[in-house]
Protein backbone atom coordinates (compact mmCIF):
# COMPACT_ATOMS: atom_id res chain seq x y z
CA UNK A 1 0.00 0.00 0.00
CA UNK A 2 3.14 2.56 0.92
CA UNK A 3 4.54 3.58 -2.31
CA UNK A 4 7.71 5.06 -3.20
CA UNK A 5 7.14 9.24 -3.86
CA UNK A 6 9.43 12.01 -4.22
CA UNK A 7 9.63 14.77 -1.80
CA UNK A 8 8.68 17.46 -4.25
CA UNK A 9 5.73 16.46 -4.87
CA UNK A 10 4.08 16.63 -1.57
CA UNK A 11 2.02 19.82 -1.31
CA UNK A 12 3.44 20.87 2.18
CA UNK A 13 1.46 24.51 1.39
CA UNK A 14 -2.17 22.51 2.17
CA UNK A 15 -0.63 20.76 5.02
CA UNK A 16 1.04 24.11 6.49
CA UNK A 17 -2.51 25.24 5.90
CA UNK A 18 -4.63 22.73 7.80
CA UNK A 19 -2.37 22.64 10.68
CA UNK A 20 -2.06 26.57 10.82
CA UNK A 21 -5.98 26.55 11.07
CA UNK A 22 -6.23 23.88 13.46
CA UNK A 23 -3.64 25.84 15.66
CA UNK A 24 -6.31 28.77 15.61
CA UNK A 25 -8.74 26.55 17.05
CA UNK A 26 -6.73 25.25 19.62
CA UNK A 27 -5.84 28.92 20.87
CA UNK A 28 -9.59 29.89 20.21
CA UNK A 29 -10.64 26.74 22.34
CA UNK A 30 -8.92 27.91 25.19
CA UNK A 31 -10.04 31.08 25.33
CA UNK A 32 -13.70 29.93 25.16
CA UNK A 33 -13.37 26.75 27.30
CA UNK A 34 -9.63 25.95 28.63
CA UNK A 35 -10.77 23.06 30.28
CA UNK A 36 -11.47 21.33 26.59
CA UNK A 37 -8.07 22.83 25.27
CA UNK A 38 -5.97 19.38 26.00
CA UNK A 39 -8.40 17.37 24.28
CA UNK A 40 -8.37 19.43 21.32
CA UNK A 41 -4.37 19.18 21.20
CA UNK A 42 -4.46 15.60 21.55
CA UNK A 43 -7.00 15.38 18.83
CA UNK A 44 -5.05 17.53 16.56
CA UNK A 45 -1.55 15.66 17.42
CA UNK A 46 -3.48 12.19 16.29
CA UNK A 47 -5.36 14.11 13.24
CA UNK A 48 -2.04 15.17 11.99
CA UNK A 49 -0.16 12.03 12.67
CA UNK A 50 -3.54 10.50 10.45
CA UNK A 51 -3.20 12.76 7.92
CA UNK A 52 0.50 12.07 7.45
CA UNK A 53 0.06 8.38 7.28
CA UNK A 54 -3.10 8.14 4.89
CA UNK A 55 -1.23 10.33 3.02
CA UNK A 56 1.49 8.21 1.81
CA UNK A 57 -0.96 5.18 1.40
CA UNK A 58 -1.72 4.96 -2.33
CA UNK A 59 -5.33 5.90 -2.56
CA UNK A 60 -6.36 3.61 -5.24
CA UNK A 61 -5.95 0.38 -3.09
CA UNK A 62 -7.94 1.67 0.04
CA UNK A 63 -10.79 2.20 -2.61
CA UNK A 64 -10.77 -1.25 -3.62
CA UNK A 65 -12.80 -1.91 -0.32
CA UNK A 66 -15.10 0.40 -1.42
CA UNK A 67 -18.16 -1.81 -0.54
CA UNK A 68 -16.64 -2.15 2.25
CA UNK A 69 -16.37 1.30 3.10
CA UNK A 70 -20.02 1.65 2.43
CA UNK A 71 -21.46 -1.14 4.41
CA UNK A 72 -19.48 0.02 7.66
CA UNK A 73 -20.62 3.56 7.27
CA UNK A 74 -24.57 2.61 7.29
CA UNK A 75 -23.61 0.21 10.05
CA UNK A 76 -22.09 2.77 12.06
CA UNK A 77 -25.31 5.38 11.61
CA UNK A 78 -27.88 2.41 12.22
CA UNK A 79 -25.92 1.36 15.91
CA UNK A 80 -26.58 5.66 16.46
CA UNK A 81 -30.29 5.12 16.28
CA UNK A 82 -30.54 1.75 18.20
CA UNK A 83 -27.66 2.62 20.70
CA UNK A 84 -26.65 6.09 20.34
CA UNK A 85 -26.25 8.64 23.31
CA UNK A 86 -28.70 11.29 23.44
CA UNK A 87 -27.50 14.79 23.87
CA UNK A 88 -29.35 17.96 23.29
CA UNK A 89 -32.68 16.36 21.60
CA UNK A 90 -30.40 14.34 18.99
CA UNK A 91 -29.06 11.17 18.66
CA UNK A 92 -25.87 11.51 16.92
CA UNK A 93 -23.52 10.25 19.92
CA UNK A 94 -22.32 6.77 19.59
CA UNK A 95 -19.56 4.99 22.19
CA UNK A 96 -17.74 1.64 21.10
CA UNK A 97 -14.74 0.16 23.01
CA UNK A 98 -15.03 3.21 25.35
CA UNK A 99 -14.09 5.81 22.67
CA UNK A 100 -17.29 7.90 22.31
CA UNK A 101 -17.47 9.65 18.82
CA UNK A 102 -19.85 11.15 16.20
CA UNK A 103 -20.49 8.84 13.34
CA UNK A 104 -22.23 11.53 11.51
CA UNK A 105 -18.64 12.95 10.55
CA UNK A 106 -16.91 10.35 9.93
CA UNK A 107 -20.10 9.22 7.10
CA UNK A 108 -19.13 12.29 5.46
CA UNK A 109 -15.32 11.11 4.21
CA UNK A 110 -17.06 7.54 3.88
CA UNK A 111 -19.60 8.67 1.21
CA UNK A 112 -16.67 10.63 -0.56
CA UNK A 113 -14.48 7.30 -0.83
CA UNK A 114 -17.18 4.88 -1.98
CA UNK A 115 -18.83 7.06 -4.43
CA UNK A 116 -15.49 7.88 -5.86
CA UNK A 117 -14.35 3.96 -6.58
CA UNK A 118 -18.03 3.42 -7.84
CA UNK A 119 -18.67 6.22 -10.37
CA UNK A 120 -14.94 4.94 -11.35
CA UNK A 121 -15.54 1.60 -11.85
CA UNK A 122 -18.60 2.48 -14.52
CA UNK A 123 -17.92 6.20 -15.61
CA UNK A 124 -19.46 5.04 -18.99
CA UNK A 125 -22.93 4.35 -17.38
CA UNK A 126 -22.83 7.36 -15.15
CA UNK A 127 -25.09 9.92 -17.53
CA UNK A 128 -27.73 6.43 -17.84
CA UNK A 129 -31.14 6.31 -16.07
CA UNK A 130 -30.27 3.08 -14.39
CA UNK A 131 -26.99 4.21 -13.00
CA UNK A 132 -27.90 7.64 -11.81
CA UNK A 133 -31.02 6.12 -10.14
CA UNK A 134 -28.41 3.44 -7.79
CA UNK A 135 -26.41 6.45 -6.96
CA UNK A 136 -29.63 8.31 -5.49
CA UNK A 137 -30.76 5.06 -3.94
CA UNK A 138 -27.39 4.58 -2.33
CA UNK A 139 -26.53 7.91 -1.52
CA UNK A 140 -30.38 8.21 0.53
CA UNK A 141 -29.64 5.38 2.51
CA UNK A 142 -27.00 6.96 4.74
CA UNK A 143 -28.66 10.59 3.79
CA UNK A 144 -31.48 9.50 5.67
CA UNK A 145 -29.93 7.65 8.45
CA UNK A 146 -27.94 10.69 9.21
CA UNK A 147 -31.66 13.01 9.21
CA UNK A 148 -33.23 10.27 11.62
CA UNK A 149 -30.86 10.96 14.31
CA UNK A 150 -32.13 14.08 13.89
CA UNK A 151 -28.71 15.86 12.42
CA UNK A 152 -30.38 18.28 9.43
CA UNK A 153 -27.43 20.50 9.13
CA UNK A 154 -24.93 17.27 8.45
CA UNK A 155 -27.83 16.17 6.08
CA UNK A 156 -27.35 19.48 4.16
CA UNK A 157 -23.56 19.25 3.53
CA UNK A 158 -23.68 15.49 2.72
CA UNK A 159 -26.52 15.90 0.03
CA UNK A 160 -24.17 19.01 -0.90
CA UNK A 161 -21.03 16.83 -0.98
CA UNK A 162 -23.22 14.19 -3.35
CA UNK A 163 -23.83 16.90 -5.75
CA UNK A 164 -20.24 17.77 -6.21
CA UNK A 165 -19.31 14.11 -6.45
CA UNK A 166 -22.13 13.79 -9.40
CA UNK A 167 -20.83 17.25 -11.10
CA UNK A 168 -17.16 16.23 -10.75
CA UNK A 169 -18.03 12.41 -12.10
CA UNK A 170 -19.36 13.57 -15.58
CA UNK A 171 -23.19 14.30 -14.99
CA UNK A 172 -24.33 16.03 -18.59
CA UNK A 173 -25.67 19.33 -18.13
CA UNK A 174 -28.91 18.05 -19.48
CA UNK A 175 -29.97 15.63 -16.68
CA UNK A 176 -28.46 18.68 -13.73
CA UNK A 177 -30.96 21.80 -15.62
CA UNK A 178 -33.56 18.64 -15.38
CA UNK A 179 -32.34 18.24 -11.54
CA UNK A 180 -32.87 21.49 -10.92
CA UNK A 181 -35.98 21.85 -13.02
CA UNK A 182 -37.39 19.64 -10.33
CA UNK A 183 -35.52 20.37 -7.04
CA UNK A 184 -36.15 24.24 -6.84
CA UNK A 185 -39.88 24.35 -6.71
CA UNK A 186 -39.86 21.41 -4.45
CA UNK A 187 -37.73 22.86 -2.14
CA UNK A 188 -40.00 26.06 -2.54
CA UNK A 189 -42.53 24.10 -1.27
CA UNK A 190 -40.61 22.25 1.42
CA UNK A 191 -39.94 25.63 2.84
CA UNK A 192 -43.16 26.83 2.53
CA UNK A 193 -44.38 23.46 4.47
CA UNK A 194 -41.62 23.80 7.38
CA UNK A 195 -42.83 27.00 7.93
CA UNK A 196 -46.82 25.74 9.32
CA UNK A 197 -47.27 25.60 12.72
CA UNK A 198 -47.90 21.71 12.52
CA UNK A 199 -45.41 20.57 10.35
CA UNK A 200 -43.90 17.11 10.28
CA UNK A 201 -41.12 17.62 8.50
CA UNK A 202 -38.57 18.79 10.55
CA UNK A 203 -38.33 19.29 14.74
CA UNK A 204 -39.84 22.41 16.21
CA UNK A 205 -36.43 23.38 17.37
CA UNK A 206 -35.02 23.19 13.70
CA UNK A 207 -38.51 24.93 13.23
CA UNK A 208 -37.96 27.89 15.61
CA UNK A 209 -34.17 28.49 14.09
CA UNK A 210 -35.75 29.46 10.94
CA UNK A 211 -38.31 31.45 11.75
CA UNK A 212 -36.49 33.40 14.57
CA UNK A 213 -34.00 33.93 11.54
CA UNK A 214 -36.66 35.39 9.29
CA UNK A 215 -38.66 37.23 12.07
CA UNK A 216 -36.49 38.25 14.52
CA UNK A 217 -38.95 40.82 16.11
CA UNK A 218 -42.06 38.63 16.45
CA UNK A 219 -40.37 34.98 17.23
CA UNK A 220 -36.88 36.19 19.61
CA UNK A 221 -35.20 32.87 20.80
CA UNK A 222 -32.17 31.44 22.33
CA UNK A 223 -31.17 30.65 19.16
CA UNK A 224 -31.89 34.31 17.80
CA UNK A 225 -30.51 35.97 20.87
CA UNK A 226 -26.95 33.95 20.28
CA UNK A 227 -26.56 35.11 16.74
CA UNK A 228 -27.30 38.73 17.54
CA UNK A 229 -24.83 38.54 20.27
CA UNK A 230 -22.09 36.66 17.78
CA UNK A 231 -22.36 39.18 15.44
CA UNK A 232 -22.00 41.84 18.81
CA UNK A 233 -18.92 40.03 19.40
CA UNK A 234 -17.18 40.67 16.21
CA UNK A 235 -18.48 44.07 15.64
CA UNK A 236 -16.47 44.62 19.00
CA UNK A 237 -13.29 43.49 18.02
CA UNK A 238 -12.80 46.06 15.76
CA UNK A 239 -9.41 45.72 13.40
CA UNK A 240 -6.92 43.94 15.84
CA UNK A 241 -9.51 42.37 18.70
CA UNK A 242 -9.35 42.75 22.57
CA UNK A 243 -6.63 40.31 23.22
CA UNK A 244 -6.35 36.89 23.58
CA UNK A 245 -8.49 35.51 26.92
CA UNK A 246 -8.74 39.42 27.29
CA UNK A 247 -10.18 40.20 30.94
CA UNK A 248 -12.69 43.09 29.07
CA UNK A 249 -16.17 43.36 31.56
CA UNK A 250 -17.89 44.28 27.45
CA UNK A 251 -16.61 41.19 26.50
CA UNK A 252 -19.47 39.04 24.62
CA UNK A 253 -17.44 36.42 25.78
CA UNK A 254 -16.78 36.55 28.94
CA UNK A 255 -20.05 37.64 30.07
CA UNK A 256 -21.19 33.79 28.79
CA UNK A 257 -23.58 35.50 26.26
CA UNK A 258 -22.99 33.04 23.56
CA UNK A 259 -23.89 29.46 24.39
CA UNK A 260 -21.40 27.00 22.74
CA UNK A 261 -19.24 29.11 21.83
CA UNK A 262 -15.86 26.64 22.11
CA UNK A 263 -17.77 24.57 19.06
CA UNK A 264 -20.41 26.66 16.37
CA UNK A 265 -20.06 29.93 17.39
CA UNK A 266 -15.90 29.58 18.08
CA UNK A 267 -15.37 32.06 15.29
CA UNK A 268 -17.47 35.04 17.58
CA UNK A 269 -14.48 34.44 19.70
CA UNK A 270 -11.79 34.50 16.65
CA UNK A 271 -13.82 37.64 16.11
CA UNK A 272 -13.54 39.30 19.60
CA UNK A 273 -10.32 38.15 20.64
CA UNK A 274 -8.34 38.70 17.23
CA UNK A 275 -10.46 41.12 15.24
CA UNK A 276 -10.80 41.84 11.66
CA UNK A 277 -7.31 40.53 11.38
CA UNK A 278 -8.20 37.18 12.39
CA UNK A 279 -11.88 36.48 10.94
CA UNK A 280 -10.24 37.20 7.92
CA UNK A 281 -7.12 34.87 8.74
CA UNK A 282 -9.70 32.01 8.75
CA UNK A 283 -11.93 32.90 5.66
CA UNK A 284 -8.54 33.21 3.47
CA UNK A 285 -7.31 30.03 5.01
CA UNK A 286 -10.31 28.18 4.16
CA UNK A 287 -10.73 30.08 0.71
CA UNK A 288 -6.69 28.70 -0.06
CA UNK A 289 -7.54 25.48 1.44
CA UNK A 290 -10.33 24.72 -0.71
CA UNK A 291 -8.49 26.28 -4.06
CA UNK A 292 -5.55 24.01 -3.13
CA UNK A 293 -7.42 20.87 -3.29
CA UNK A 294 -9.53 21.90 -6.28
CA UNK A 295 -5.90 22.20 -8.13
CA UNK A 296 -5.21 18.72 -6.76
CA UNK A 297 -8.10 17.41 -7.49
CA UNK A 298 -7.39 19.22 -11.32
CA UNK A 299 -4.41 17.14 -12.15
CA UNK A 300 -5.32 13.90 -10.54
CA UNK A 301 -4.57 10.40 -12.25
CA UNK A 302 -8.00 9.19 -12.21
CA UNK A 303 -11.59 10.43 -11.87
CA UNK A 304 -11.77 9.13 -8.26
CA UNK A 305 -8.84 11.06 -7.37
CA UNK A 306 -10.58 14.00 -9.40
CA UNK A 307 -13.47 13.48 -7.09
CA UNK A 308 -11.76 12.87 -3.59
CA UNK A 309 -10.09 16.13 -3.92
CA UNK A 310 -12.69 18.32 -4.94
CA UNK A 311 -15.02 16.56 -2.80
CA UNK A 312 -12.94 17.65 0.37
CA UNK A 313 -12.52 20.91 -1.22
CA UNK A 314 -16.10 22.03 -1.50
CA UNK A 315 -17.43 20.24 2.03
CA UNK A 316 -14.90 22.21 3.72
CA UNK A 317 -15.33 25.11 1.85
CA UNK A 318 -19.51 24.70 2.17
CA UNK A 319 -18.95 23.71 5.90
CA UNK A 320 -17.00 26.93 6.18
CA UNK A 321 -19.32 29.06 5.13
CA UNK A 322 -22.34 27.85 6.68
CA UNK A 323 -21.00 27.98 10.01
CA UNK A 324 -19.23 31.77 9.24
CA UNK A 325 -22.76 32.23 7.81
CA UNK A 326 -24.37 31.62 10.77
CA UNK A 327 -22.30 33.65 13.55
CA UNK A 328 -22.36 36.94 11.12
CA UNK A 329 -26.43 36.21 11.08
CA UNK A 330 -26.44 35.61 6.83
CA UNK A 331 -27.67 31.96 7.57
CA UNK A 332 -30.23 30.46 10.28
CA UNK A 333 -28.93 28.86 13.24
CA UNK A 334 -27.38 25.17 11.86
CA UNK A 335 -25.65 23.78 14.63
CA UNK A 336 -22.64 23.20 12.30
CA UNK A 337 -19.05 22.98 13.30
CA UNK A 338 -16.15 24.83 11.96
CA UNK A 339 -14.07 22.50 10.47
CA UNK A 340 -10.47 22.27 11.85
CA UNK A 341 -11.31 25.23 14.51
CA UNK A 342 -14.15 24.08 16.75
CA UNK A 343 -14.28 21.71 19.49
CA UNK A 344 -14.58 18.14 18.49
CA UNK A 345 -12.30 16.00 17.99
CA UNK A 346 -14.66 13.54 15.29
CA UNK A 347 -15.18 16.55 13.33
CA UNK A 348 -11.29 17.42 13.69
CA UNK A 349 -9.67 14.30 13.04
CA UNK A 350 -11.90 13.11 10.23
CA UNK A 351 -11.23 16.82 8.51
CA UNK A 352 -7.06 15.80 8.62
CA UNK A 353 -8.48 12.34 7.28
CA UNK A 354 -9.62 14.01 4.49
CA UNK A 355 -7.07 15.86 4.08
CA UNK A 356 -4.52 13.23 4.11
CA UNK A 357 -6.66 11.38 1.26
CA UNK A 358 -6.35 14.47 -0.81
CA UNK A 359 -2.32 14.81 -0.28
CA UNK A 360 -2.01 11.52 -1.36
CA UNK A 361 -3.72 11.74 -4.36
CA UNK A 362 -1.40 15.26 -5.04
CA UNK A 363 1.45 12.93 -4.90
CA UNK A 364 0.18 11.09 -7.53
CA UNK A 365 -0.85 13.90 -9.97
CA UNK A 366 -0.10 13.81 -13.36
CA UNK A 367 3.19 15.74 -14.06
CA UNK A 368 2.36 19.43 -15.58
Amino acid sequence: MLKQYRIRDYNFKLAIMVIALAIIGIIAVGSAQESLQSKQILGFVFGVFLMLVLSLFDYSVILNLYWLIYIFNACLLVLVIVMGDDAGGAQRWLELGGIRFQPSEIAKIFIILFFAQFIHKHQEKLNTFQYITACVVLFAIPAILVFKQPDLSTTIIICLIFCTIMFVGGVSWKIIIGILAVFIPTAIIAITLILQPDQQLINDYQRNRIIAFFNKEDYANAEGYQQEYSVMAIGSGQLTGKGYKNNQISSVKNADFIAEQQTDFIFAVIGEEFGFIGTCTVVLLFLFISVECFLIARRAKDIAGTIIAASIGAQLGFQGFVNIGVVTYLLPNTGLPLPFVSYGLTSLISSFIGIGFVLNVGLQCKQK
